[in-house]
């Protein structure tokens, strides 16, 4: 199975893998029973996936998990962005690059 999905008009868009997103999810999840995060949104575009994260749904997202695949050779195709566009960890492997939300190297403010 491929990372990218055709569309009715002939363009690959890039898109998470079952896997993939059982991992975010699972990190998600655990961070919605700590009542931190409240929503999120999935986006597949024409060069990477986004995974979304929302402290409220009328928000802007808090984060975002990014996977470009043509970087996958060069910083790693995952990363983790800020909502300020900061890039708080990048790799090749998603589960890896999920550790920036471990509760010992993570705090969320309010």
């Amino acid at each position: 199975m491929t990372d990218y999905q055709t569309a009715n008009n002939g363009r690959a868009d890039v898109m998470w893998q079952r896997g993939e997103l059982a991992a975010i999810l699972n990190v998600y999840g655990h961070l919605v029973a700590q009542g931190e995060w409240k929503d999120y949104a999935i986006d597949a575009l024409r060069d990477c996936a986004v995974f979304s994260i929302f402290r409220r749904a009328s928000e802007v997202p808090l984060y975002t998990v990014v996977k470009t695949p043509n970087d996958s050779r060069k910083q790693g195709m995952y990363k983790v962005v800020a909502a300020g566009g900061q890039i708080l960890k990048r790799g090749h492997e998603l589960v890896s690059v999920l550790k920036v939300f471990d509760k010992k190297r993570f705090r969320v403010i309010n």
